[in-house]
C-alpha cells in the first residue's frame, strides 16, 4: 500500500483542477500581422481580374471597371479614407482621455468612485458600438446655442462621441490592468517614503505603466480603424458611403461591387498591416525587459 501511495498510481477517476485561459488583449493585432506579405497582391489581382470573371453578368470590361475606379480614386481616398482616419485619430484621442480617468476611477480609494466607474465600464464595454452610435446621433442636437450664435456638430463629430464611448471603456480597463500589474511592493515602499496617494500613482505607478499599456492601446486604435466604416450606415460621408454613391452614378453595375469595395478592403489593410506589425513587436520587447 505504501507503495501505491509513492507512486501516486490509483485505478480511481480523478477530477483535475479546472484551468482558465485569459483572453489574448492583442488578439486582432496578432491575426493581421500573422497574414504573409503576399496577401497584399492576392486581394490586388483579386481587385483587377474580377470584372473578368463577372464578364457574363456585366458589359464592364477588366479595364471599363478599373478605369471608374481610377476615375473616382482622388475622392474615395482624399475624402472618404481621410475621413475614417480622421474619426479614428478624434475618437482615440476623446476615448483615451475619459478611459484613463475612467480606468483611475477603477482603482480609486473611494467606494462610490470605483463601484461608478465599473457601471460605465461594464455598460458601454458590452454595449453594441452600432447600438451606441444610434442612440448618439439621434440625441445630440444638430447645433448648439452659444450667446447670440449657433455652432453646428457636423455627423462626423456626432459618430466620434458614439465609437469614443466603447473605446472608453476599453481603455480604462487597460489602465486598470496595467496599474494592478504593477507588483504591490512598490505601492508599500512608496508608503514606507511617506508618499502620498497621488503621489505614488503619478510618479511611480503610472510611468511604469506605459510600455504595458502601449500595445493594447495600439491594438484597440486597429480595430477602431478597421470599425469605422459603421459610420457610413448613418450616412456620414467616408469611405464606403463614397464608394456607394460613386456606383451609384455610375449605373450600380454589379462589377464595380468587387473593385471598389475592394479597393477599400485593401486600403484599410495597408494602413492596419504595419501598426499590426509594431503592436506585436512592441509587445515582445516590453516582455522581454519586463
Amino acid at each position: 500500500m505504501d507503495r501505491h501511495l509513492h507512486t501516486g498510481s490509483t485505478d480511481l477517476p480523478v477530477i483535475l483542477e479546472p484551468t482558465y485561459k485569459t483572453p489574448d488583449p492583442l488578439g486582432f493585432s496578432r491575426w493581421l500581422a500573422s497574414l504573409p506579405l503576399w496577401t497584399f497582391p492576392v486581394m490586388a489581382s483579386l481587385i483587377v481580374i474580377w470584372p473578368t470573371i463577372a464578364s457574363a453578368q456585366t458589359a464592364y470590361s477588366t479595364s471599363a471597371a478599373l478605369g471608374i475606379l481610377w476615375k473616382w480614386l482622388p475622392l474615395l481616398v482624399t475624402k472618404g479614407f481621410a475621413q475614417n482616419i480622421l474619426i479614428s485619430l478624434f475618437t482615440m484621442l476623446f476615448g483615451t482621455l475619459s478611459g484613463v480617468l475612467l480606468g483611475l476611477g477603477r482603482v480609486s480609494d473611494v467606494g462610490i468612485i470605483r463601484k461608478f466607474s465599473w457601471l460605465m465600464v461594464q455598460v458601454f464595454r458590452n454595449s453594441p458600438w452600432l447600438v451606441l452610435l444610434f442612440i448618439v446621433m439621434l440625441t445630440l442636437p444638430f447645433e448648439i446655442q452659444v450667446g447670440g450664435s449657433y455652432i453646428a456638430i457636423p455627423d462626423w463629430m456626432k459618430a466620434v462621441f458614439g465609437l469614443s464611448l466603447p473605446i472608453m471603456a476599453n481603455i480604462a480597463e487597460i489602465v486598470r490592468g496595467a496599474i494592478q500589474s504593477v507588483p504591490s511592493a512598490q505601492w508599500e515602499a512608496a508608503e514606507s517614503l511617506a508618499f502620498s496617494r497621488r503621489q505614488t500613482m503619478w510618479q511611480i505607478i503610472l510611468p511604469q505603466c506605459f510600455k504595458r499599456m502601449l500595445p493594447p492601446w495600439m491594438n484597440w486604435f486597429a480595430i477602431l480603424t478597421m470599425a469605422t466604416p459603421l459610420v457610413s450606415l448613418l450616412g456620414v460621408s467616408e469611405l464606403v458611403t463614397l464608394s456607394r454613391q460613386a456606383m451609384e452614378a455610375e449605373g450600380n453595375n454589379p462589377s464595380l461591387l468587387v473593385p471598389f469595395f475592394g479597393f477599400a478592403l485593401l486600403i484599410f489593410f495597408v494602413y492596419c498591416y504595419p501598426i499590426a506589425r509594431l503592436t506585436v513587436r512592441l509587445e515582445r520587447k516590453f516582455a522581454l525587459k519586463g
